[in-house]
């Protein structure tokens, strides 16, 4: 914990409060995304939606567009969710217990652990990522961590660890070694303060632990579609995807397969007027387990029917469209806008 204090990471905007709300709104962001990254979209936020109840009672859309480009949008959607749980269900008053709060959609235990320890002085142990490298390291625990029994050792050692008093300054301590020393890869162990009685430096393992997915490495996925971007008068239609899945409940354009021929379905199967069409270069987009590329294909029509292939949708200006919850390759379309 003296390192910490020393070496630590402290002025982060969600830092040097005990208010639940904003240290469970950074504990949202920042599973799987950096720091770095959060800290623009936290500020945004929080200046936007200050406080749990105006969260709660703001449209998901809303929400949405506050997050939109962070990903993984069913934080988000979890987030808002949880936030009219507590309003409903609790009074407004956040969670102060651990296991209270595992059950809100979007925390888990570890989650839950991290809140009750920095806000309420809980001692309750976490085991995010960066913690479970540190453990593994240290300890020398064999085995791929998303795997039960593994997670189960992890969570045993992690709860045996737990200082009597200042949890909280013991568990920015994890999180701060885990994500600035004993990093995934080019771990810093020469500045490590507990790199003395480290189990995988002593016996050259660091960069074999924590284990690895067992089989072979994963090969990404890849797939292909086509944006069909309908406008007439310089609104262009978007459609709210499904709640669930890639982009749920964002704003985006029709789609189709890559050989399907755009003309042809606006035509027969839309029914559209159909005046001009243009593809444009594609491009390729990266999530966490596979690619996308998108060919974008702008189509002018005639008119501006109510429905397209039986999709609700709406349309928008593009400042209203840039302004709504809308993903990262949309917003590169609109920007990409062709004369």
């Amino acid at each position: 914990m003296v390192w910490q204090r020393q070496h630590g990471r402290h002025g982060l905007p969600w830092q040097g409060t005990r208010d639940p709300y904003r240290v469970w709104l950074s504990e949202i962001m920042l599973q799987q995304t950096q720091v770095a990254t959060v800290i623009p979209y936290f500020e945004r936020f929080v200046a936007r939606f200050a406080d749990l109840p105006g969260l709660a009672a703001a449209d998901l859309d809303e929400v949405l567009s506050y997050w939109s480009g962070l990903g993984y949008y069913s934080r988000a959607r979890n987030l808002h969710a949880a936030a009219q749980r507590i309003i409903q269900d609790c009074g407004g008053v956040f969670p102060a217990r651990p296991e209270q709060l595992a059950v809100l959609p979007g925390i888990g235990r570890s989650t839950a652990a991290a809140i009750a320890a920095f806000c309420f002085g809980a001692r309750a142990a976490i085991l995010d990522g960066n913690v479970k490298r540190v453990l593994a390291r240290h300890f020398g625990v064999e085995g791929f961590p998303g795997e039960r029994a593994t997670e189960m050792r992890l969570w045993a050692l992690a709860e045996s660890l737990l200082p009597l008093a200042q949890v909280d300054i013991y568990t920015q301590s994890l999180m701060d070694m885990g994500a600035l020393l004993c990093t995934r890869s080019k771990p810093r162990c020469a500045d490590c303060p507990v790199a003395g009685s480290c189990v995988a430096l002593a016996t050259q393992r660091v960069a074999l632990l924590p284990t690895a997915r067992p089989g072979a490495k994963k090969i990404r996925l890849h797939k292909t579609a086509q944006f069909v971007i309908l406008h007439h008068a310089g609104r262009i239609w978007l459609e709210q995807r499904p709640p669930t899945g890639i982009w749920g409940g964002l704003w985006s354009f029709p789609e189709l397969p890559v050989h399907d021929d755009v003309l042809s379905v606006c035509r027969d199967s839309w029914g559209l007027n159909v005046l001009a069409v243009r593809a444009c270069p594609s491009f390729r987009h990266v999530f966490t387990h596979f690619g996308l590329t998108i060919t974008p294909c702008w189509v002018e029509v005639a008119e501006l029917p109510l429905r397209v292939a039986e999709q609700d949708g709406w349309w928008a200006r593009p400042d209203e469209a840039l302004a709504a919850a809308i993903p990262v390759p949309v917003r590169k379309v609109l920007a990409q806008q062709p004369d």
